[in-house]
């Protein structure tokens, strides 16, 4: 009795995958395209794609970007930061956290594995440096999940014939503190617009003068 062979399922077509063109919206007119193509080149995720494309050269993981897919992803993640979502952002500052507890995990090995003094502190300093980093990606993490909350205390501020009552006398009680108000503001323009002698110079004068009386009164 022949045995049935089951069909093995259709590779996937994957022509044209993975593609390695930037696409670019196009325009009806010479400007509009200028337009469209400045807009491009200056947009953030054309620049992210820049720096993604060469950290992965000669990685392996270059070969299968699609590069308008990757386009698209960094699209969407900067739509749900703007909408609030920052689940994105949290989850790269923890794994970034993660990667950089490795390397200080690693630089500490080579370290002790150092034979030179010289070798064991430059390994160590770099530890330490992953290691401080990571502590700052933490407490970014953190500040993220729980924003600082800020406290405004409320500043009463009048300027001209504007009031503010805050349920404290009544009218009449107002009117009073205003007129005060006004008379201080009097007295102190005219002690500014006085620009004779001071008083403690007149007072030194008038002693002086007195004094010049009675020597003159005991000579007589």
């Amino acid at each position: 009795m022949a045995s049935r062979r089951k069909k093995s399922a259709a590779p996937p077509n994957y022509e044209g995958y993975p593609r390695k063109a930037v696409e670019c919206e196009d325009g009806k007119t010479g400007e509009e395209r200028g337009r469209k193509y400045a807009r491009f080149t200056t947009s953030p995720e054309l620049a992210a794609y820049r720096v993604i494309n060469g950290v992965e050269q000669n990685s392996g993981v270059d070969k299968g970007i699609d590069v308008p897919t990757l386009m698209e992803t960094l699209r969407h993640q900067a739509k749900a930061v703007n909408r609030g979502d920052l689940a994105q952002a949290e989850a790269m500052l923890m794994n970034q956290a993660t990667a950089l507890q490795s390397l200080f995990a690693r630089l500490t090995e080579k370290a002790f594995l150092a034979a030179q003094l010289p070798q064991f502190e430059g390994f160590m300093r770099m530890a330490l440096r992953a290691q401080n980093q990571c502590r700052a990606t933490l407490e970014t993490l953190s500040t993220i999940k729980n924003p600082p909350i800020v406290y405004a205390k409320q500043a009463n501020v009048t300027t001209g014939p504007q009031q503010i009552n805050n349920g404290v006398g009544s009218p009449s009680h107002t009117r009073e503190i205003e007129n005060g108000q006004i008379q201080l503001s009097v007295e102190d323009n005219e002690l500014r617009t006085d620009t004779g002698t001071p008083a403690l110079t007149g007072r030194v004068n008038q002693e002086v003068e007195t004094m010049g009386k009675i020597h003159r009164t005991e000579n007589s």
